[in-house]
């Protein structure tokens, strides 16, 4: 049996890691409405037995309840190779028009989101909208 060298060890690792950051850039930051007052849940994505993740923000009219958005996301990402984590939820209130958007409330079932979070992977994509947060539940 052939020992690894320490170099051959960092060249296995690096690409694995090149790998992990690859399907965790096939994964969009944000997905929500484009208008409306709607629920939304924050979650965090990573590799299947690896230790690089991100945070995603999942949002839509459609959701009765936030675990409504958690079933569609999660099989997705799970045929990517990747687990999710809810790390709560919120309302967002989206106007496309004034370019504004406003992040509240709270999931019964996941809790609170860190809305701080929240607002700044919207930031990310909505780079010209005045993006906010309370802790108000209306």
């Amino acid at each position: 049996m052939r020992r690894l060298t320490g170099s051959c060890v960092r060249a296995a690792l690096s690409v694995s890691r090149s790998k992990m950051a690859e399907l965790l850039s096939q994964v969009a930051d944000v997905d929500i409405d484009p208008d409306g007052v709607f629920k939304y849940i924050l979650l965090r994505v990573t590799v299947k037995g690896g230790s690089q993740s991100k945070n995603i923000v999942r949002g839509t009219k459609t959701a009765e309840f936030h675990n409504h958005i958690f079933e569609k996301v999660n099989p997705e990402l799970e045929k990517l190779g990747l687990e999710c984590n809810c790390l709560g939820g919120g309302k967002i209130e989206h106007n496309s028009q004034e370019k504004k958007i406003k992040v509240f409330g709270l999931s019964t079932g996941y809790g609170k989101a860190d809305h701080s979070v929240t607002v700044e992977r919207l930031k990310t994509v909505y780079n010209d909208y005045d993006i906010t947060w309370s802790d108000d539940k209306k």
